[in-house]
C-alpha cells in the first residue's frame, strides 16, 4: 500500500498553536498550517491577529486595533480581505441612528479579497480564490431563493441582524472583548469571516481596489434602475441623490434606454459628473421656491416615468413618489432612513396609478449576480473605476469617512 497521504481533515477546534507535536509530523516542504499523521494530512487552522478598524461606541472616530480572527467554522470561510469601500451605510451605523447597530463591531460591507481557508462541509470555496463577500446572501433553498420576485434571502438573516455568524457566535476579539459582525461581511479587518453563501467567487484578473465596489453601492443603485423599476426605453427618470448609488442609478437608466435622466441635488458640483454617468440634465432645488416635485412635474408634462431616492430622506421619498407621472409614475427607495422614521404621502397619490417601492441590493441575486457584473465590468460594460475618487491605505479610514462626510469623495478606497 502506497504510504503517500490519503486523506484532507480540516481541524477547526481545538486549534494548536504549532503541528508539531507528538500527534503531529510538520510538513517536510515547510508549509505553515499542514501537518501528517500517519499517511493522513492535517490543514490546522490558527487564529490570525491581524489590524482593524474597531467601532467601540457609535459616534466616535473608529480604532486602530489589532484584533484576533477566529478559524472559519462548518459553512464558513476566512478571507484575507486586500480592498475596501467607504460606504454611507458604514457611517449611517457608526453615527447611532440603526435601529440593529450593535457595538463594539468591525463594520465595512464594500470589501473584496482573497480566500485564506475554508471551514468544514464548504466544497464551493478554496484557499486562493478571488472573492466578494455579500452582504445580501443566496442559499439557493429558502422561498425567498427560490422566488424570481426577490433576492432578500432570508437563511442567516436573524443572526446577521444580531451581528453574529450563523452559529450565534463571533469570531473576533480584540483586548478580550468579543466584538460583533456587521451585515455579515465586517471588511473593515485585514481578515474576516463570512458564511459560504455570502460570498461571490469572481474573475482573479479583476482588481479589487475596483470591484470591491460592486458589493454595495454600485450594484445597488445599478440593479433599482434594471431590476426593481425595470425601466423602459424612451422612458424619462429623476435621480435624487448624486452620489456613488445615485450615479450609479443614472448609469442603470441610461443602458435601459431613458431618453430623459434628471439628476437632482443640492450640491451642484456633481452635476458634471451626474453627466458623465448619463443625466441629460440637472437639478438643484434651491434654485426654486415651489417643492422639487412640483418643478418637476411642470417640466416633464405630468411627471417622470421613475424616480429613485438615493439619500435616506423621508422627506425626498415623498417628493420623488410625487414627481412621478399620474397613472403609471414608478418611485423606487434606495435610501435608508434613520431609525424610527417614517414615510407618508396622500393615498390619493397611489389611487391614481403611482406605485411606490422598495429595493436592496438592487434586486440582485447575490452569488449568481456579482460575478457576472464583474464580467461586465471586465468587457467595459458598465463604469466602476470612475467612481473610485480616492484610494487611501487603510490606516487613513477615518480621512475616508471624513471626505464622504464633506462630500469630496464618490467613494474611497481603502488598500491593506
Amino acid at each position: 500500500m502506497s504510504e503517500e497521504p490519503m486523506l484532507v481533515l480540516m481541524k477547526l477546534s481545538p486549534i494548536p498553536t504549532s503541528c508539531g507535536s507528538p500527534d503531529f509530523d510538520p510538513d517536510p516542504d515547510g508549509n505553515p498550517g499542514y501537518a501528517k499523521r500517519g499517511c493522513v494530512w492535517v490543514v490546522c487552522l490558527q487564529v490570525i491577529k491581524c489590524k482593524a478598524a474597531v467601532a467601540w461606541e457609535a459616534g466616535k472616530p473608529l480604532s486602530l486595533e489589532e484584533v484576533e480572527v477566529a478559524p472559519p467554522r462548518a459553512g464558513e470561510v476566512r478571507i484575507k480581505v486586500v480592498a475596501t469601500g467607504v460606504c454611507h451605510t458604514d457611517a449611517y451605523t457608526l453615527s447611532g441612528s440603526d435601529p440593529e447597530g450593535a457595538f463594539p463591531v468591525i463594520l465595512g460591507h464594500e470589501g473584496a479579497g482573497l480566500v485564506e481557508s475554508v471551514g468544514e462541509g464548504v466544497t464551493k470555496f478554496k484557499a486562493g480564490d478571488t472573492v466578494i463577500p455579500l452582504y445580501v446572501p443566496q442559499c439557493g433553498e429558502c422561498k425567498f431563493c427560490k422566488n424570481p420576485k426577490t433576492n432578500l434571502c432570508q437563511k442567516i438573516r436573524v443572526t446577521q441582524g444580531r451581528g453574529l455568524m450563523p452559529d450565534n457566535t463571533s469570531r473576533f476579539t480584540c483586548k478580550g472583548k468579543q466584538l460583533f459582525h456587521f451585515m455579515g461581511t465586517s471588511t473593515f479587518s485585514e481578515y474576516t469571516v463570512v458564511a459560504d453563501i455570502s460570498l461571490a467567487k469572481v474573475d482573479p484578473k479583476a482588481p479589487l481596489d475596483k470591484v470591491c465596489l460592486l458589493g454595495c453601492g454600485i450594484s445597488t443603485g445599478y440593479g433599482a434602475a434594471l431590476n426593481t423599476a425595470k425601466v423602459e426605453p424612451g422612458s424619462t427618470c429623476a435621480v435624487f441623490g448624486l452620489g456613488a448609488v445615485g450615479l450609479a442609478a443614472i448609469m442603470g437608466c441610461k443602458v435601459a434606454g431613458a431618453t430623459r435622466i434628471i439628476g437632482v441635488d443640492i450640491n451642484p458640483e456633481k452635476f458634471g459628473k451626474a453627466a458623465e454617468f448619463g443625466a441629460t440634465e440637472c437639478l438643484n432645488p434651491k434654485d426654486h421656491a415651489r417643492p422639487v416635485q412640483e418643478v418637476l412635474v411642470e417640466m416633464t408634462d405630468g411627471g417622470v416615468d421613475y424616480s429613485f431616492e438615493c439619500i435616506g430622506n423621508v422627506e425626498i421619498m415623498r417628493s420623488a413618489l410625487e414627481a412621478c407621472h399620474k397613472g403609471w409614475g414608478e418611485s423606487v427607495i434606495i435610501g435608508v432612513a434613520g431609525a424610527g422614521q417614517e414615510i407618508s404621502t396622500r393615498p390619493f397619490q397611489l389611487v391614481t396609478g403611482r406605485v411606490w417601492k422598495g429595493t436592496a441590493f438592487g434586486g440582485w441575486k447575490s452569488v449568481e449576480s456579482v460575478p457576472k457584473l464583474v464580467e461586465d465590468y471586465m468587457n467595459k460594460k458598465m463604469k466602476v473605476d470612475e467612481f473610485v475618487t480616492h484610494t487611501l491605505p487603510f490606516d487613513s479610514i477615518n480621512e475616508g469617512f471624513d471626505l464622504m462626510h464633506a462630500g469630496k469623495s464618490i467613494r474611497c478606497v481603502l488598500t491593506f
